[in-house]
């Protein structure tokens, strides 16, 4: 058995029940944390519609929140979703902003670590933040069934 999560007539993915379900509720959580909707619809009758202008609005929020953290953990937590949407979001055309988005974030600095060794870390700075995100991407892009 599988799930369809489908834009429109194109399906975009078609993940095993677990990762599906798995999927879901990580779009939950972060729905939660960006108080922001994903645009990623309900699963029922094993397919969910995405909202390509929600979709939109949300990848972009979600890498921005991830551009503006350098706290290890939070990273480390959040790195595959939000790889997993990314590959999501190029199979449905959406635009991302590499470079306004490697610029320094502008605003305050999210979730940030501080460590008594070498105090308090920054985000990366530049592009470089965003290629390894990027690399992660395209390599499940290639294990992503349609």
């Amino acid at each position: 058995m599988s799930q369809y999560l489908d834009m429109g007539d194109e399906t975009l993915w078609n993940p095993s029940n677990g990762a599906a379900r798995l999927f879901q509720r990580q779009v939950a959580v972060f729905e939660a944390e960006l108080e922001l909707a994903s645009g990623i619809g309900p699963m029922e009758n094993d397919e969910c519609q995405i909202d390509p202008v929600a979709f939109e609005t949300f990848v972009n929020a979600l890498l921005a929140q991830h551009r503006r953290t350098s706290h290890t953990i939070i990273l480390a937590l959040s790195e595959g979703f939000t790889a997993t949407v990314l590959a999501l979001a190029e199979r449905a055309g959406i635009r991302v902003d590499w470079a306004q988005l490697g610029a320094t974030p502008t605003g305050p600095l999210q979730d940030v670590q501080v460590s008594a060794v070498t105090g308090m870390s920054a985000p990366t700075a530049g592009d470089s933040w965003g290629s390894g995100l990027r690399a992660k991407a395209r390599e499940l892009e290639q294990r992503m069934p349609r």
